[in-house]
């Protein structure tokens, strides 16, 4: 059955974007035009140009069959990006599985902050060493290692199924050659000393998981988003782990939810981190927070 009402064989394209967008809109989809053209160009195999270009073509049953199919999916909220299977990040195109969260925008911040401290630093063509904690799909990781052409890293996560992830995103955009997966809680048993360590960790206080948007409590995997009864449980380990895995000199630099600057903050200046304010996402929401130990001063 066809969900979207009034769409029938022989529409033109330009209808049937018309169409969906007005049905992903009824039923309070933000982004509606931007989802509707995303999924009919996918159905189609047709980028946006040629969407455009050929608004006047006429569509064929098996053609509006396979865009309903699509559109009844994000009618039930599905986000787009596991619909068609991958999600572009940074300069990346990343697969996406259930099992692991799709990259969000804000998530950029935190490769923005590293690279900050890298570029002033002038280490972008050092052979710098890095550690992605919880990788999933292992966007940190790999686009660090697109900008930085001489560095290594190693993605941590306790998903099996996430690290497959990650290892096809590596090839895929090829970079596996010096790119690393491990399955492990944190970075148990990952040996340092890494001159950025990175991470977007679970972070959603656990009561607060039902009241999300249905396109990330009904389809991002609870294990990527359940930060305890807090929030702050997986801030709470990486900050544990920091000391050993932090060379001298560098950088941790960690996701935040909205309002959580002041607790993680606290959590590492109790672990003897200097904390320095957090780099703000789009929206102006401290997102991208960057921590080091002091400077040893030699006698």
């Amino acid at each position: 059955m066809r969900i979207v009402p009034g769409l029938k064989d022989g529409a033109s394209i330009e209808e049937t974007v018309r169409l969906v967008a007005q049905s992903f809109k009824l039923a309070g989809i933000e982004d509606a035009l931007v989802d509707a053209r995303a999924l009919i160009g996918h159905a189609l195999h047709l980028e946006r140009a040629q969407l455009i270009s050929q608004s006047d073509r006429l569509l064929e049953a098996r053609e509006i069959n396979a865009i309903s199919a699509l559109a009844t999916r994000r009618l039930k909220r599905e986000p787009v990006s596991r619909i068609v299977g991958h999600r572009a990040f940074w300069d990346l195109d990343l697969y996406v599985s259930p099992d692991v969260l799709v990259p969000r925008p804000e998530t950029e911040t935190v490769v923005e902050a590293a690279l900050d401290f890298v570029v002033r630093g002038g280490l972008r063509q050092e052979k710098l060493r890095i550690l992605d904690i919880g990788t999933g799909t292992g966007a940190l990781l790999l686009a660090l290692l697109q900008e930085l052409p001489n560095a290594v890293g190693t993605g941590t996560d306790l998903s099996e199924a996430a690290i497959a992830v990650a290892r096809s995103n590596a090839d895929r955009n090829k970079l596996s050659d010096r790119a690393r997966f491990v399955v492990c809680n944190i970075a148990d048993g990952i040996e340092g000393h890494f001159d950025l360590v990175v991470s977007n960790p679970p972070y959603i206080p656990h009561a607060e998981i039902a009241t999300l948007m249905p396109e990330v409590r009904d389809y991002d995997p609870a294990m990527a988003l359940d930060g305890g009864t807090d929030g702050l449980d997986a801030y709470r380990a990486i900050a544990r782990d920091t000391r050993r895995l932090l060379a001298p000199g560098g950088r941790l630099i960690v996701e935040l939810g909205a309002g959580q600057e002041p607790a993680v903050a606290a959590l590492f200046s109790q672990s003897g981190l200097t904390v320095l304010p957090a780099r703000p996402d789009l929206s102006g929401i401290p997102r991208a927070l960057v921590a080091h130990f002091p400077a040893v001063k030699v006698p």
